[in-house]
């Protein structure tokens, strides 16, 4: 498959395809594992700066970006997607999850804890959400390739079919122009999107240090999820990023990077 490499990161195959920025320390890598639409390219300004201190890897998750599609697409199959890139650079890392990858990121710590050395879960809880995100891929289908010639085209229909600005160049990332069509397995999220907005029954407990960083304006993470947060996870520690709601990564970046490090390095 010919990738590019982008700038600062490199890309190395696994089963998931990931860009690794930096190279191995003292120190245990950072597995990042991105949200619903995303990829590792999301994640580029941040794990650029944190790989000054770590090897920090970025994965594109399942039916995104250049990974494998696959019909399955539960946090069972995705937490082994991510034990299986942390089994490959040495066995423990620590993780960030954001979103549906924070989900992620807790179903491998929950299954395979030995891998997971510090979890930090950005604007998630480990509970079913009401809410579907299913619009969003009604809004990508609607859009007619055969009107394409650059990004904005695409970033024009969206508009017109009522999706917000932030999010016309956010799903945009994803797009293959040349090739008209989106990189990311439209018709299995739509098939999965229970799984995605569920969170799998697991009847154990993960005791090593987890932070969950939210956005004060977001309501992903509710005082009502703490009781069912440190059943799952009693080392549990919560922070609120002023100003930022459920994309917190991507609209307080600094502040986000800097709450990681704090963590990470205690």
């Amino acid at each position: 498959m010919g990738l590019v490499v982008p700038l600062g990161g490199r890309y190395h195959e696994t089963m998931l395809n990931t860009i690794i920025h930096g190279e191995p320390t003292d120190r245990p890598p950072l597995i990042i594992a991105h949200g619903l639409y995303g990829s590792a390219r999301n994640w580029g300004v941040i794990a650029r700066r944190l790989s000054d201190e770590r090897q920090v890897v970025a994965v594109d998750m399942r039916n995104h970006a250049y990974s494998m599609w696959n019909s399955h697409h539960d946090y069972p199959h995705l937490a082994q997607d991510l034990a299986e890139v942390i089994e490959s650079i040495g066995g423990k890392a620590d993780v960030i999850g954001h979103s549906m990858g924070g989900k992620a990121a807790m179903t491998l710590a929950l299954q395979h804890g030995a891998l997971v050395n510090k979890l930090v879960v950005a604007d998630i809880a480990p509970v079913s959400y009401g809410h579907s995100q299913i619009q969003y891929i009604e809004a990508m289908r609607a859009v007619d390739m055969s009107r394409v010639e650059r990004r904005s085209d695409v970033e024009a229909q969206l508009a017109e079919l009522g999706v917000e600005k932030a999010l016309q160049s956010f799903f945009t990332q994803s797009l293959d122009v040349s090739g008209k069509r989106w990189r990311l397995n439209l018709d299995v999220l739509a098939d999965q999107m229970p799984n995605i907005m569920g969170f799998p029954e697991i009847d154990t407990s993960w005791s090593g240090p987890v932070l969950f960083l939210s956005g004060a304006d977001s309501d992903y993470v509710m005082p009502e999820h703490r009781e069912i947060i440190r059943a799952l996870f009693p080392n549990a520690r919560f922070a609120k990023i002023p100003g930022a709601g459920h994309w917190l990564h991507a609209e307080k970046p600094r502040e986000f990077e800097a709450a990681v490090r704090t963590f990470l390095n205690a």
